[in-house]
């Protein structure tokens, strides 16, 4: 690009140029200068560092910009840092940059350029879109276009306006007619922006018996037309949709059209499916756009332009009127807004401009195609050749619609399951849209809601694909992606039931019904002082939860356990992540509650024990005072006196044992210390009573995770080994819980054997009687075969 610069006559254009792109290669730049590298210090005082002096040189301030652009990037995931643009975002910013410079020229030249400018960037938008004869208005705010439509219908319709103001809006209200489906806030803005009323607006519902729920009713719109009629309302303007902001569905324009024409109403069309309107074929839905009065085109999101405005193409022969609106300026720095498309446009051309819209719904054609063939995910789709949006959810069928034995018929499920059904999917949907979004950031996929259908994903190519340069091999990663996640979104959704029924039928444990949660579920442990009927913060509850949860992360299984504060209240509950099939609910929803248990116990043992030792003290030192007082009263009151009681000590010693107090935590009690120093031995006859365990713990196979199914009972057993690995795991249960087996067998239990089964007890008599072998004879673990 230096060499074209080079050969620009004015030097300026030429610098300019070279600034600019010597600008954003160095704000792209990954690496970054500190202030103190930089040399540039704060200085106290009024005036602020940076102003100090003659000044700072260019390279210091872009490098200041940079950093406050970048910021702290270690602590920031790499999704946010400044995406590269390419050659076209430069052109793009560079016309805000020539903007600026041409709004120097003298009047006359200023004029002359403004209005070439303008008129090209109409004329090439009119012929690239279809929309012949028409005038174009370049705005910064998408709803900004609509405004400035709505003041035209107003001039128009109501020819007082200007003199009367609103004195004439009040004798004949305005009424504008919005769509169901319309994007949030666009009615609000309109009313803000134009003084009116709220009642001044009209919802149109959308379909609900024929055809798509997203597009508007047109046969209840006429009669909500014929009523504002009856009522001495006058119908202004409807917005229609070609491409609505959810899902991409078209109303069908044609039907509004002819409505519009009859009572007189300006039909105003936006939508992203506008832009298939520059490709050779289109659907007869979208093209009965190009009859509107007026239509809104983002043509920024479309080509991946940044900085580029948006653009309501509109037909109407007076000119006092669109310059009333606003829609019309003798301004030269509104007419200087279209400068950064006009240098776009040419930079791309016509071939460059369809081949972007084009690549965009070939990818959604792709990805459409590719999740028909995918199970549990459903296409919320109206025309696949006329919407370039793919919307989709993953689904499962309620139990009651599979056929099978002791299955309750779908027409008998409760609405309670079927609200619960939609709550659980909707937040599979939501994390199975999060997680494509990170494994494949290059689809520019969100997640949202819908009135109807719930949570869904939805890939817009034309809104995102030119920026984040969305090739084919992403389509075809997503869909693989997709394939990875749904076992596990089935599998989670199947064990929610059955981990809801074993913690129910556990004591101790209490199922939390959590809507948002897309794990198997939220279960509470209630301790003995839980007061159920509370929505406060259980601090007891919040100590033995913070326990549990750490000794469930150490069993380092594959499920994900977190705390958090309860759904409907600020008490803490685990809640378990996904799962795949061979995770054995009943043995997660034991160890639970047992290893809670087992908290609890351990933190009542310590407080008591706390108490217990605190009298245990109080009780030692009263019976020390008292054995002191009985060897005063023992050895007399001659002893006490330091020099006589010495002289009688050496010629009379007394035989005085050490007396103390000892004190058995186990037995609670207090115990002298005589026989401790008699024979230097400490010891007590009570045993310690076992450490509470968490839970009988299962014989798992080498390698196996907590929480997995067993082998057991399944036909995968190796041809090649005489002895499985199931056949080892029951001979270890076997040897650990029968190991006086031999004992329980002698014959002395058992009299009058056969001869042929007294031996070999005798047998193993004898080997047990060998002087070269003291130890316990036990069986061959052959034998136990």
């Amino acid at each position: 690009m230096d060499a074209p610069l080079e050969k620009i006559a004015d030097p300026t254009l030429a610098e300019m140029g070279k600034n600019l792109k010597e600008a954003m290669k160095m704000l792209e730049d990954g690496q970054r200068r500190s202030e103190e590298e930089n040399g540039k210090k704060l200085i106290s005082g009024d005036i602020p560092g940076p102003l100090q002096g003659s000044g700072q040189d260019m390279v210091s301030i872009l490098q200041l910009v940079q950093n406050l652009m970048h910021g702290d990037e270690e602590e920031e995931p790499p999704s946010t840092r400044v995406q590269d643009i390419g050659e076209q975002g430069h052109i793009a910013l560079l016309g805000h940059s020539l903007g600026a410079y041409i709004s120097t020229l003298d009047k006359e030249k200023l004029r002359k350029l403004t209005t070439r400018i303008l008129s090209d960037t109409t004329l090439w938008l009119c012929r690239i879109f279809r929309y012949e004869n028409g005038c174009a208005y370049f705005h910064e705010e998408e709803r900004e276009g609509l405004a400035r439509i709505c003041r035209l219908a107003i001039h128009s319709r109501y020819e007082d306006f200007v003199v009367d103001g609103f004195n004439v809006l009040y004798n004949k209200k305005p009424v504008i007619y919005l769509s169901a489906a319309a994007r949030p806030g666009l009615g609000q803005y309109l009313c803000n922006q134009l003084g009116l009323p709220f009642p001044c607006l009209c919802r149109v519902p959308c379909n609900t018996m024929f055809g798509s729920q997203h597009q508007m009713d047109v046969a209840f719109l006429e009669k909500l037309i014929k009523d504002d009629i009856e009522r001495g309302r006058l119908p202004l303007l409807l917005v229609a949709n070609a491409g609505t902001a959810a899902v991409g569905h078209t109303d069908k324009i044609g039907r509004l059209k002819e409505l519009c024409e009859q009572y007189g109403i300006w039909l105003h069309v936006e939508g992203v499916n506008l832009a298939t309107l520059a490709l050779g074929y289109v659907s007869s839905s979208v093209l009965a756009a190009t009859k509107c009065d007026s239509m809104t085109l983002t043509p920024g999101p479309w080509l991946g332009l940044p900085a580029v405005p948006a653009v309501t193409l509109y037909k109407h022969d007076d000119p006092a009127l669109t310059l009333v609106a606003g829609l019309t300026s003798n301004k030269p720095a509104d007419k200087l807004r279209a400068l950064p498309l006009w240098l776009s446009l040419q930079y791309l051309g016509l071939d460059g401009i369809v081949e972007r819209i084009k690549h965009a719904c070939q990818l959604s054609q792709r990805l459409q195609e590719s999740l028909k063939k995918v199970d549990h995910i459903k296409i919320l789709v109206e025309d696949e050749l006329s919407s370039p949006v793919v919307v989709f959810r993953f689904f499962q069928e309620l139990p009651g619609s599979d056929p099978g034995p002791n299955v309750v018929p779908a027409p008998s499920v409760a609405p309670s399951a079927v609200g619960r059904e939609r709550h659980s999917c909707d937040a599979l949907n939501r994390w199975l849209g999060e997680q494509l979004k990170q494994l494949v950031p290059a689809s520019g996929l969100t997640v949202m809601d819908l009135e109807v259908e719930g949570t869904c994903v939805r890939f817009s190519p034309l809104m995102t694909a030119a920026a984040l340069g969305t090739r084919a091999e992403d389509m075809d990663q997503l869909v693989a992606c997709i394939h990875g996640k749904l076992p596990l979104l089935t599998c989670t959704l199947q064990l929610r039931e059955e981990f809801k029924q074993e913690v129910a039928g556990t004591a101790g444990l209490l199922y939390v019904d959590d809507p948002n949660w897309p794990g198997i579920g939220v279960v509470r442990y209630e301790h003995a002082n839980d007061d159920k009927n509370s929505l406060k913060l259980d601090p007891e509850g919040e100590k033995i939860h913070a326990g549990l949860l750490k000794k469930l992360n150490e069993l380092e299984s594959d499920l994900t356990f977190k705390m958090g504060p309860e759904y409907k209240s600020m008490k803490s509950c685990i809640y378990i992540g996904m799962a795949s099939d061979d995770v054995d609910v009943s043995e997660l929803v034991e160890t639970i509650a047992a290893t809670a248990r087992e908290i609890e116990e351990n933190s009542r043992l310590l407080e008591n024990m706390t108490e217990v030792v605190r009298k245990g003290i109080q009780e030692a030192q009263v019976q020390l005072q008292k054995a002191n007082e009985e060897r005063l009263l023992e050895e007399g009151v001659l002893r006490q006196i330091p020099v006589v009681g010495s002289v009688l000590n050496w010629f009379s010693p007394v035989q005085a044992s050490q007396k103390g107090r000892t004190f058995n935590l186990t037995a609670g009690s207090l115990e002298s210390t005589e026989h401790t120093y008699v024979y230097k031995v400490q010891g007590s006859g009570v045993t310690p009573p076992q450490t509470p365990s968490a839970a009988r713990t299962r014989q798992r196979l080498p390698g196996q995770k907590p929480f997995k199914r067993s082998l057991r009972g399944s036909d995968a057993v190796s041809e090649t080994s005489s002895v499985s690995h199931v056949d080892d795991l029951e001979k270890m249960e076997h040897l650990s819980g029968g190991q006086d087996a031999p004992e329980a067998d002698s014959p002395e239990q058992h009299p009058g054997p056969p001869a042929a089964e007294a031996e070999q007890p005798r047998a193993l008599q004898d080997g047990a009687q060998r002087p070269d072998d003291g130890r316990p004879q036990v069986e061959d673990p052959e034998s136990l075969r």
